[in-house]
């Protein structure tokens, strides 16, 4: 063994045993190790969570320091695909990133003419939920159609899609899975079916979350044995979200399933031609695939002609986009790489904490109104979940634990935000409300009134905007944190009903 290879090791040795002492209070909520919660710390709604692990991976990586996207990313890109059953994944630097990547890569003179959103052609989307879901619309020139959100579900109403769908104009759906509740895909890719459309599903807050659906129904969509990503059953057909669609995207932010510190992917579901365009736009808009720092894997360099250029100019700066630098660092994929093999643990931890939360609130039900999974009609905690008549079924891995004010309670829901933020107990707004409100989309309706169209008044949009928020489901939280955030809740309930 060389003295190099002997110091790295002597080097990751002392980090492990550093992380272990420096960072005990971001390991799992039910690992032995982590620091355990005391009386009057801060509850965060969500935060890292990680273990000497991941500080190994990184500092190898920085030590290696070949720092751009490489080995490391392309070992990410391919267990994020297989975890998935997808055909590819893409890492970028953000899930805001990934959305601006997957839009635009509809835009691209390399798919069907009937097809590539054109300036002026629109995409129907929802109009509660995150703004970066909704502005790489407006960004590449086409027209968000506004339709309203279900404030039970969180999701998009997609009854109203018909009303929204333009003949000639609408070319995509694009809609996020909110706060980790699968919108309802069987309607959704019916409508998309049906008028040949795009998906693009905003899978940012739901990663390790799924779908199902009878087999006969998922057939009729066109899923037939050899699609990628498929869970059978003996009469159902189960997919992770992001996974129904064309396109989808991902975050890795630290508040969501797995976390890179900054970064996302785009998911290519199973069309080839999407992931040559997809790793145009995020790699400079440039029509050549090789990665950073090798060179000719397509044997032609030098023999193209492409555009007004002369015949053999240099593919690597060859341009077939308006593109973006949009790539991670190698070291934050080594952090993701640990960060997958955590995910089902994750995943079961994101579930067990709604459950708590939920059951601990229930006596709360006359004044507060939870969330329910789509296609779920009511929650009893002694039975367990009911469903609809559609026979589809949706499986959250939340998100965040979803609590809208009823309009007969005696406090509102910024009372009860203020309160929780007096004990330190994180909460947010369920992201940026009904968007249409937002200051930047008043202010684009002002300057340019095309540029967007709702198709009804948005009121449960607006409901949600003034009654709900969120409280935090994240692996990081303890059992005794959620029994403290259960009891504040509580508490100034019945102080409010006295």
């Amino acid at each position: 063994m060389s003295d190099l290879t002997s110091l790295k090791q002597e080097i990751l040795r002392l980090t492990r045993t550093y992380a272990q002492e420096a960072h005990r209070a971001f390991r799992p909520g039910d690992d032995p190790l982590r620091k355990p919660y005391e009386e009057g710390q801060p509850i965060p709604y969500a935060g890292r969570v990680f273990t000497e692990d991941e500080v190994e991976a990184a500092v190898g990586s920085t030590l290696d320091f070949w720092l751009t996207l490489g080995t490391e990313g392309a070992l990410m890109e391919k267990e994020l695909a297989a975890f998935l059953g997808v055909r590819h994944s893409l890492l970028v630097n953000s899930g805001s990133s990934a959305n601006l990547v997957a839009i635009s890569a509809l835009t691209s003179h390399k798919l069907p003419d009937e097809r590539r959103i054109k300036p002026g052609d629109e995409v129907i989307t929802v109009a509660a939920g995150f703004p970066t879901t909704v502005a790489p619309i407006v960004q590449v020139g086409a027209v968000p159609v506004f339709i309203d959100a279900n404030p039970i579900t969180g999701n998009a109403r997609c009854e109203q899609m018909e009303q929204a769908y333009s003949p000639g104009k609408t070319k995509a759906v694009m809609m996020a899975h909110a706060l980790g509740n699968p919108f309802d895909l069987a309607k959704t890719l019916a409508f998309c079916r049906k008028y040949k459309l795009w998906l693009v599903e905003d899978n940012c807050d739901a990663l390790g979350c799924s779908y199902s659906m009878p087999r006969v129904l998922a057939e009729s969509l066109g899923f037939t044995e050899n699609s990628p990503g498929l869970y059978e059953g003996p009469d159902r057909v189960i997919r992770w979200t992001g996974t129904w669609g064309d396109i989808s995207t991902q975050s890795f932010y630290p508040p969501h399933h797995l976390t890179m510190g900054e970064g996302g992917a785009v998911n290519i579901v199973s069309d080839q031609k999407l992931k040559v365009v997809a790793e145009s736009f995020r790699d400079w808009g440039r029509d050549c695939w090789c990665p950073s720092g090798i060179d000719n894997t397509c044997n032609k360099r030098f023999e193209w002609q492409l555009g007004e250029l002369p015949k053999g100019y240099d593919h690597k700066y060859t341009y077939s986009h308006l593109g973006f630098n949009l790539k991670p660092l190698d070291p934050q994929a080594s952090i993701g790489r640990v960060q997958i093999r955590r995910l089902p643990d994750y995943i079961e931890a994101r579930k067990h904490n709604w459950e708590i939360l939920r059951r601990g609130l229930a006596p709360l039900d006359d004044v507060l109104e939870f969330a329910l999974p789509t296609h779920a009609t009511q929650w009893d905690e002694n039975n367990g979940l009911n469903w609809d008549q559609t026979s589809c079924r949706s499986e959250c891995s939340w998100f965040g634990f979803k609590i809208a004010v009823k309009e007969n309670a005696t406090f509102t829901r910024t009372e009860l935000a203020k309160e929780l933020d007096a004990h330190m107990i994180g909460n947010r707004m369920l992201f940026g409300g009904n968007l249409v409100r937002q200051p930047a989309f008043v202010q684009l309706l002002h300057d340019r009134p095309q540029s967007m169209r709702q198709v009804s008044d948005l009121s449960d949009s607006d409901k949600i905007m003034n009654n709900t928020l969120f409280l935090g489901t994240y692996p990081g939280l303890t059992t005794e944190m959620l029994k403290v955030e259960i009891e504040v809740i509580k508490a100034f309930c019945k102080n409010r009903k006295s």
